[in-house]
Order: C-alpha cells, then structure tokens, then sequence
C-alpha cells in the first residue's frame, strides 16, 4: 500500500511541478483544445489576445472616416434554385457582425450574439489577403524581382523539407505540391498539430520544414495554410525587417483604421501571418476598400494596382474558378485571393468559419462577414456559397443607390 502511495505522490509532484514550470503552456494548450466549444466560441474569436501571445500595432491616429446611408437587407436570396431567407441565414451561420459599404457609406452595420463594434475579431485565414498586400510592396520595391525564384533562395533553412526548390509564385497561388491536412474537425490534422505546437511554444518555421512534397509543383490547387508562413518567411529576408514592422510601415500606417491591429504570434514572437489576425470588422472592411480603389487612399498609392490585378487573376488551368480534376475546390485562386465563378469584378478573402471580406467592384461594394460557424465545412464548403450568393444579392439591391 505504502509502494502505490508513494508512487501516486511521485505522480502528482511530477504534475503539480510541470504546472508551475509549464503553466502559460498548459494553460495555453487549454485554450486551444477548447478554442471551437459551442459555449466559448464566440467569445473566443473575438478576444483572442487572452488566449494566445500576441503583438499590437497601433492605428495611424488619422481615421478614414466612413458615411452612413442606411440600406436595409434583401428580404431573400437565391440559391441553387431555393429562396432563403436572409435573416435565417444570418443566424444559422453564426454571424457575428455584418457590414456594407456602398461607395464610401456604409448602408448596413449590425452586430450579433452579444458582440460589439469594437470587438477585435479573428481573420483566420483572411490573414493571408493582408499578407499578401506587403508582398506586393515588396515586389514593387525590386526586393523580390522574380516570383520563378525557388523559396529556399532567400530562405535556406528549407533546403531538404518539401519546400525545396518550390517557387515563390507557386507557394503563393497554393499549388507548392505539400502535403498539409487542414482539416480543423480532425484533431490529428497538421492544422491542429500546428495549434498545439505552438501552445507548446514550438516555432512556425520549424514546423515548415517538417512537411514533405507529394505533387509536382504548379500543377494542382491545394489549400496549405503553411504555404501562407513560408511566404511570410521569403518576405521577412527580402525585406530584412520584422513582418510587424513591414506591415506597420507599408499597410497599417496608411490603411487609417480605427483600432490597433493585434497579430497572434508563436513563442519566438513571430506573428501567425497564415491567419492569426485580429482587427474589429470596420478595419477589415478598410483593407476592402483599398483593394476596390485599385490600391489608392487619398492620392497615395499603397498597394501597386498592377499586384492587385495578378492577385486576383487565375493564371494557369488549376487556377482558373469552375469544377476541375486539379484542385480541391470550384473557387478560382490568385495571390492569396479567391475568385468564384462567373465573377464579375468580384473576388474575396476568406476565413475558416466564415470571415468574408467580398470585394464587388461593378458593384462599388465591399461586405465584411465575421462568424463562429462551426459547420462551415459541411457539404464541401457549401457555406461559402450560400455566402457569396447572399453578397451577390445585396450588392445588386444597391446597384441604383448613391
């Protein structure tokens, strides 16, 4: 009896040592266990600086002041041959705040489920839009002249993983050919082997050069969100700047938000550029706006108009929006955007579980959707079309109005 005692007390002693030697760990591998719970969910994604290290970036001080011309909401709209109901679809997807903009007025702002205007929300994978943006800069800049370049010629640390000798245009247009689960409902999946490493206070580029290659590169559209990261990693040593910084300096200091930015990082302090974050939804709504106006705010050019054109023009077959036997999905793809059939100067950034930033235009519209909808991956992503054709009606509602 005194031997299982005494092993049960070396037992507990062990666990109550690793609480104190590992509690932010612990207490952060809580959270992301716990992240998509029914009860939490909500909250979590909207307060997602209390679960995770972050780093902020605060607004210009100057805000880009935003009209109000309110508009109410289609009634319905139509998809695959079904009416439905706007406001059951705004509910059944759990919709956390809805905005729309037509010209420079917003027509609808409406937030749900106890949020507010303020709340900082998370992009998830809406993220990799922003990233993108710098990107650009970049390449406006002749810091990176070649997208045909191979990514380990700026970052070496992955020469051997799958990366090896994959272009920068390719990891770009997710087409490196790696081999990444990103099923967020499997707990093995990479995805979620991700969270957890990071809980751990393991390191984004460490974990990019475990994965390996299982296609050949530029043939076949599959989403990697790592692919997002290594982008990041060939921004950072083209730039020789902190990805924070060079956010701060090329988009943030310029886009004239209202609230600061908050990006989750890993425990080296590198920010989750692939989908990590946050804004409140008229912040999002302002990266939008830019990227309607052709890349220009009051007479200043941010973001090239010519890389705002190839990131949402598909250009190889894989690419190209409509069902085909070279992708994982019937949405079109650019440089960190997605353009759905039959677009008609529309494409959007897109976040697990519903985040929308769709961009119209014809239309002169842009809509910001943030959600906590679990079931987003039901049916193939089925949600996101019904989204786009909810935005599609609401844009058109608008088409007559100033």
């Amino acid at each position: 009896m005194k031997k299982v005692f005494g092993s049960a007390s070396i037992i507990l002693l062990f666990i109550f040592g690793a609480s104190i030697f590992y509690k932010t760990e612990l207490l952060q591998l809580y959270h992301t266990v716990r992240l998509f719970d029914h009860d939490v969910v909500v909250g979590n994604f909207s307060n997602m600086k209390r679960l995770a290290p972050t780093k902020t970036i605060a607004p210009s001080g100057t805000i880009d002041k935003l009209g109000q011309h309110p508009f109410p909401l289609p009634r319905h709209f139509t998809y695959n041959n079904q009416t439905i109901d706007m406001q059951h679809w705004i509910e059944g997807s759990s919709t956390t705040a809805l905005i729309v903009l037509k010209e420079n007025n917003i027509t609808f702002e409406k937030y749900y489920q106890g949020t507010d205007e303020f709340d900082q929300r998370i992009s998830w994978s809406m993220a990799k839009s922003f990233l993108s943006a710098i990107f650009g800069v970049a390449v406006e800049e002749g810091l990176i002249p070649d997208l045909n370049e191979p990514v380990t010629q700026y970052v070496p640390s992955l020469i051997g993983s799958g990366y090896d000798g994959v272009s920068i245009k390719n990891v770009l247009q997710m087409s490196s050919g790696i081999y990444f689960n990103e099923d967020y409902s499997d707990f093995g999946s990479d995805i979620n082997r991700m969270g957890r490493l990071m809980a751990f206070g393991g390191s984004f580029d460490e974990f990019a050069t475990t994965l390996t290659r299982v296609r050949e590169q530029g043939t076949y559209m599959s989403y990697v969100s790592m692919d997002s990261h290594v982008v990041g990693m060939v921004l950072r040593a083209a730039t020789g700047m902190n990805i924070e910084d060079y956010f701060d300096e090329k988009l943030w200091s310029k886009l004239n938000t209202e609230r600061e930015a908050i990006y989750i990082t890993d425990s080296t302090g590198e920010p989750m550029v692939l989908g990590g974050l946050n804004l409140i939804s008229r912040d999002y709504l302002r990266l939008g706006k830019l990227y309607r106006d052709d890349g220009r705010l009051d007479n200043e050019q941010i973001i090239p108009a010519r890389w705002i054109e190839d990131s949402i023009t598909p250009d190889a077959p894989h690419l190209m929006p409509g069902k085909r036997n070279s992708a994982d999905t019937h949405w079109g793809y650019g440089y960190q955007w997605w353009i759905p059939e039959n677009a008609n100067e529309e494409f959007l950034a897109i976040g697990i579980y519903g985040q929308y930033i769709y961009i119209n235009r014809l239309a002169n519209v842009v809509i910001v959707k943030n959600s906590a909808d679990l079931e987003f991956m039901a049916n193939g992503y089925e949600s996101m079309d019904y989204a786009l054709a909810a935005f599609r009606v609401i844009a058109h509602s608008l088409s007559d109005k100033p």
